[in-house]
Protein backbone atom coordinates (compact mmCIF):
# COMPACT_ATOMS: atom_id res chain seq x y z
CA UNK A 1 0.00 0.00 0.00
CA UNK A 2 2.61 2.77 1.12
CA UNK A 3 4.85 1.66 -2.49
CA UNK A 4 1.75 1.93 -4.29
CA UNK A 5 0.77 5.97 -3.14
CA UNK A 6 -2.79 4.80 -2.45
CA UNK A 7 -3.29 8.67 -1.02
CA UNK A 8 -1.39 10.63 -3.58
CA UNK A 9 -2.76 13.97 -4.27
CA UNK A 10 -5.35 14.00 -1.52
CA UNK A 11 -5.18 16.27 1.01
CA UNK A 12 -5.50 15.14 4.86
CA UNK A 13 -6.08 17.55 8.19
CA UNK A 14 -4.94 15.36 11.22
CA UNK A 15 -6.65 17.26 14.29
CA UNK A 16 -4.31 16.56 17.12
CA UNK A 17 -1.53 16.13 14.35
CA UNK A 18 1.27 16.89 16.70
CA UNK A 19 0.51 14.41 19.45
CA UNK A 20 1.74 11.30 20.43
CA UNK A 21 -0.26 9.62 17.49
CA UNK A 22 -1.13 12.22 15.89
CA UNK A 23 1.98 12.59 14.49
CA UNK A 24 2.36 9.33 13.72
CA UNK A 25 -0.45 9.69 11.57
CA UNK A 26 0.62 12.67 9.98
CA UNK A 27 4.13 10.92 8.93
CA UNK A 28 1.96 7.40 7.69
CA UNK A 29 -0.43 9.64 5.50
CA UNK A 30 2.24 12.02 4.25
CA UNK A 31 4.78 8.75 3.43
CA UNK A 32 1.66 7.61 1.29
CA UNK A 33 1.34 10.58 -0.67
CA UNK A 34 -0.70 13.17 0.62
CA UNK A 35 -0.67 16.48 1.53
CA UNK A 36 -0.48 17.35 5.41
CA UNK A 37 -2.46 19.83 7.63
CA UNK A 38 -0.91 19.14 11.01
CA UNK A 39 -3.81 21.09 13.04
CA UNK A 40 -3.09 21.30 16.51
CA UNK A 41 -3.80 23.78 19.89
CA UNK A 42 -0.05 23.60 20.06
CA UNK A 43 1.58 25.40 16.89
CA UNK A 44 4.85 25.26 17.81
CA UNK A 45 4.91 21.65 18.10
CA UNK A 46 2.32 21.62 15.08
CA UNK A 47 5.25 23.59 12.97
CA UNK A 48 7.55 20.85 14.11
CA UNK A 49 6.22 18.29 12.77
CA UNK A 50 4.89 20.15 9.70
CA UNK A 51 9.03 20.84 9.31
CA UNK A 52 10.01 17.60 9.58
CA UNK A 53 7.43 16.31 6.98
CA UNK A 54 8.80 19.56 4.62
CA UNK A 55 12.32 18.00 5.09
CA UNK A 56 11.54 14.30 3.96
CA UNK A 57 9.39 15.95 0.96
CA UNK A 58 5.89 15.65 1.72
CA UNK A 59 3.89 19.10 1.48
CA UNK A 60 2.50 20.05 4.68
CA UNK A 61 0.89 22.77 6.79
CA UNK A 62 0.62 23.53 10.23
CA UNK A 63 -2.36 25.05 11.56
CA UNK A 64 -3.34 25.77 15.24
CA UNK A 65 -6.83 25.42 15.77
CA UNK A 66 -8.88 24.77 19.02
CA UNK A 67 -11.29 22.02 18.23
CA UNK A 68 -13.64 23.26 20.54
CA UNK A 69 -13.92 26.90 18.73
CA UNK A 70 -16.17 26.81 16.08
CA UNK A 71 -14.63 29.63 14.59
CA UNK A 72 -10.81 28.66 15.29
CA UNK A 73 -11.95 25.33 12.94
CA UNK A 74 -13.61 27.13 10.38
CA UNK A 75 -10.39 29.06 9.80
CA UNK A 76 -8.53 26.00 9.74
CA UNK A 77 -10.83 25.07 6.97
CA UNK A 78 -10.40 28.04 4.83
CA UNK A 79 -6.60 27.40 4.93
CA UNK A 80 -6.25 24.44 4.29
CA UNK A 81 -8.81 25.49 1.18
CA UNK A 82 -6.65 28.32 0.67
CA UNK A 83 -3.86 26.01 0.28
CA UNK A 84 -4.91 23.54 -1.33
CA UNK A 85 -8.66 23.66 -2.66
CA UNK A 86 -10.00 20.95 -1.63
CA UNK A 87 -10.04 18.17 1.64
CA UNK A 88 -10.34 14.75 0.99
CA UNK A 89 -9.14 13.33 4.52
CA UNK A 90 -9.73 14.49 7.71
CA UNK A 91 -8.86 12.18 10.86
CA UNK A 92 -10.11 13.32 14.08
CA UNK A 93 -7.56 12.55 16.44
CA UNK A 94 -7.37 15.12 18.95
CA UNK A 95 -8.82 14.47 22.14
CA UNK A 96 -8.10 14.94 26.07
CA UNK A 97 -7.34 11.13 27.69
CA UNK A 98 -6.38 11.26 31.15
CA UNK A 99 -2.91 9.84 31.34
CA UNK A 100 -1.05 7.44 33.81
CA UNK A 101 2.31 7.42 32.91
CA UNK A 102 5.02 9.20 35.85
CA UNK A 103 4.57 12.65 34.67
CA UNK A 104 0.50 12.66 34.34
CA UNK A 105 0.21 10.23 37.80
CA UNK A 106 -1.33 12.98 40.34
CA UNK A 107 -3.69 14.14 37.33
CA UNK A 108 -5.66 11.45 37.69
CA UNK A 109 -7.15 10.65 41.83
CA UNK A 110 -10.40 11.60 41.10
CA UNK A 111 -13.35 9.31 42.06
CA UNK A 112 -16.61 9.50 40.06
CA UNK A 113 -18.10 10.93 43.17
CA UNK A 114 -15.94 14.17 43.69
CA UNK A 115 -14.98 14.58 39.53
CA UNK A 116 -15.38 18.09 38.79
CA UNK A 117 -18.18 19.37 36.37
CA UNK A 118 -15.58 21.48 34.56
CA UNK A 119 -13.25 18.91 33.68
CA UNK A 120 -16.25 16.04 32.46
CA UNK A 121 -17.67 19.64 30.31
CA UNK A 122 -14.14 20.25 28.89
CA UNK A 123 -13.52 16.47 27.79
CA UNK A 124 -16.58 16.29 26.21
CA UNK A 125 -16.22 19.79 24.31
CA UNK A 126 -12.60 17.95 23.48
CA UNK A 127 -13.27 14.48 22.42
CA UNK A 128 -16.91 14.83 21.34
CA UNK A 129 -18.44 18.61 20.44
CA UNK A 130 -14.54 18.76 18.44
CA UNK A 131 -15.34 15.82 16.48
CA UNK A 132 -18.83 17.55 15.65
CA UNK A 133 -17.53 20.68 14.62
CA UNK A 134 -14.53 19.59 12.54
CA UNK A 135 -16.93 17.33 10.59
CA UNK A 136 -19.42 19.72 9.81
CA UNK A 137 -16.18 21.77 8.81
CA UNK A 138 -15.50 19.65 5.91
CA UNK A 139 -18.92 18.00 5.50
CA UNK A 140 -19.36 21.00 2.48
CA UNK A 141 -16.38 21.31 0.99
CA UNK A 142 -16.63 16.74 0.56
CA UNK A 143 -20.28 17.08 -0.19
CA UNK A 144 -19.01 19.66 -3.39
CA UNK A 145 -16.45 17.49 -4.51
CA UNK A 146 -18.22 14.28 -4.29
CA UNK A 147 -15.99 12.54 -1.75
CA UNK A 148 -14.52 12.07 1.16
CA UNK A 149 -13.35 10.00 4.23
CA UNK A 150 -13.46 10.84 7.85
CA UNK A 151 -12.20 8.83 10.65
CA UNK A 152 -12.88 9.26 14.16
CA UNK A 153 -10.20 7.86 16.44
CA UNK A 154 -11.81 6.42 19.45
CA UNK A 155 -10.65 4.10 22.27
CA UNK A 156 -11.62 0.76 23.82
CA UNK A 157 -13.25 2.42 26.77
CA UNK A 158 -15.75 3.66 24.24
CA UNK A 159 -16.43 -0.16 24.03
CA UNK A 160 -15.91 -1.51 27.45
CA UNK A 161 -15.88 -0.05 31.07
CA UNK A 162 -12.29 0.84 32.44
CA UNK A 163 -10.70 -1.96 34.27
CA UNK A 164 -10.16 0.29 37.21
CA UNK A 165 -7.81 -2.38 39.37
CA UNK A 166 -5.01 -2.14 36.52
CA UNK A 167 -4.75 1.80 37.60
CA UNK A 168 -4.64 1.12 41.13
CA UNK A 169 -0.87 1.15 42.87
CA UNK A 170 -0.50 -0.33 46.16
CA UNK A 171 0.18 2.28 49.59
CA UNK A 172 -0.57 4.65 47.12
CA UNK A 173 -3.97 6.88 46.55
CA UNK A 174 -6.42 5.71 44.47
CA UNK A 175 -7.08 6.85 40.78
CA UNK A 176 -9.54 5.74 38.01
CA UNK A 177 -10.01 6.44 34.60
CA UNK A 178 -12.57 9.19 34.59
CA UNK A 179 -16.26 8.49 33.78
CA UNK A 180 -16.03 11.81 30.84
CA UNK A 181 -13.44 9.66 28.75
CA UNK A 182 -15.37 6.53 28.71
CA UNK A 183 -18.56 8.73 27.51
CA UNK A 184 -17.06 10.59 25.58
CA UNK A 185 -15.63 8.08 23.40
CA UNK A 186 -18.47 5.97 23.53
CA UNK A 187 -20.66 9.09 21.98
CA UNK A 188 -17.94 8.81 19.46
CA UNK A 189 -19.06 5.78 18.01
CA UNK A 190 -22.78 6.84 17.92
CA UNK A 191 -21.17 9.90 15.82
CA UNK A 192 -19.73 7.97 13.61
CA UNK A 193 -22.18 5.46 12.28
CA UNK A 194 -24.72 8.47 12.36
CA UNK A 195 -22.29 10.44 9.90
CA UNK A 196 -21.65 7.42 7.97
CA UNK A 197 -25.80 6.87 7.45
CA UNK A 198 -26.07 11.08 6.88
CA UNK A 199 -23.63 10.40 4.11
CA UNK A 200 -25.74 7.76 2.41
CA UNK A 201 -24.90 7.99 -1.53
CA UNK A 202 -22.52 10.92 -1.12
CA UNK A 203 -19.20 9.03 -1.46
CA UNK A 204 -18.39 10.27 1.88
CA UNK A 205 -17.45 7.54 4.38
CA UNK A 206 -16.83 7.51 8.07
CA UNK A 207 -15.47 4.93 9.78
CA UNK A 208 -13.48 4.60 13.19
CA UNK A 209 -10.50 4.06 14.73
CA UNK A 210 -10.14 1.59 18.01
CA UNK A 211 -7.08 1.61 19.13
CA UNK A 212 -5.87 -0.36 22.43
CA UNK A 213 -3.48 0.72 25.05
CA UNK A 214 0.02 2.48 23.61
CA UNK A 215 3.13 2.00 25.36
CA UNK A 216 4.44 5.48 26.30
CA UNK A 217 6.74 5.30 29.18
CA UNK A 218 4.25 3.66 31.41
CA UNK A 219 5.45 2.59 34.85
CA UNK A 220 6.23 -1.53 34.91
CA UNK A 221 3.63 -2.18 37.33
CA UNK A 222 1.28 -0.84 34.82
CA UNK A 223 2.47 -2.02 32.04
CA UNK A 224 2.28 -5.74 33.72
CA UNK A 225 -1.25 -5.27 34.70
CA UNK A 226 -2.60 -3.93 31.20
CA UNK A 227 -0.61 -6.54 29.35
CA UNK A 228 -2.42 -9.62 31.17
CA UNK A 229 -5.18 -8.30 30.09
CA UNK A 230 -4.70 -8.75 26.59
CA UNK A 231 -4.74 -11.41 23.67
CA UNK A 232 -1.28 -10.95 22.91
CA UNK A 233 0.04 -10.15 26.32
CA UNK A 234 1.50 -6.51 25.69
CA UNK A 235 0.79 -2.76 25.15
CA UNK A 236 1.21 -1.70 21.58
CA UNK A 237 3.59 -0.21 19.67
CA UNK A 238 3.47 3.73 18.93
CA UNK A 239 3.49 2.82 14.76
CA UNK A 240 1.58 -0.31 14.96
CA UNK A 241 -2.16 2.10 14.74
CA UNK A 242 -0.44 3.53 11.32
CA UNK A 243 -1.42 0.60 9.23
CA UNK A 244 -4.89 0.25 10.15
CA UNK A 245 -5.32 4.25 9.36
CA UNK A 246 -3.83 4.37 6.23
CA UNK A 247 -6.20 1.43 5.40
CA UNK A 248 -9.26 3.25 6.65
CA UNK A 249 -8.08 7.07 5.11
CA UNK A 250 -7.41 5.05 1.38
CA UNK A 251 -9.57 3.36 -1.10
CA UNK A 252 -8.11 -0.16 0.47
CA UNK A 253 -11.43 0.15 2.85
CA UNK A 254 -13.80 1.43 -0.23
CA UNK A 255 -16.90 -0.58 0.74
CA UNK A 256 -16.52 0.19 4.56
CA UNK A 257 -18.71 2.94 6.56
CA UNK A 258 -19.87 3.22 9.59
CA UNK A 259 -17.76 0.73 11.26
CA UNK A 260 -15.16 0.55 13.98
CA UNK A 261 -11.81 -0.98 13.44
CA UNK A 262 -10.47 -2.09 16.93
CA UNK A 263 -6.64 -2.68 17.16
CA UNK A 264 -6.59 -3.60 20.49
CA UNK A 265 -4.13 -6.79 21.07
CA UNK A 266 -7.04 -8.88 22.18
CA UNK A 267 -8.29 -6.63 24.50
CA UNK A 268 -12.16 -6.71 24.32
CA UNK A 269 -12.47 -10.28 22.82
CA UNK A 270 -11.87 -11.97 26.07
Amino acid sequence: MMDAGPIANRVAVVTGGAGFLGSEFCTTLAHAGAAIVVADVDLERAQAVAGRLLAEGASSLAVEVDVTDKDSVERMIERTLGTWHHIDILVNSAALDPKFDPAHREDARNAFEDYPLEAWEREIQVNLTGVFLCSQGVARPMLRQGRGVIVNVCSIYGMVGPDQRIYQRPSHPAQFKPASYSVSKAGLLGLTRYLATYFAGKDIRVNALTPGGVFADHAPEFVEKYSARTVLGRMARRDEMNAALLFLASDASSYMTGANLVVDGGWTAW
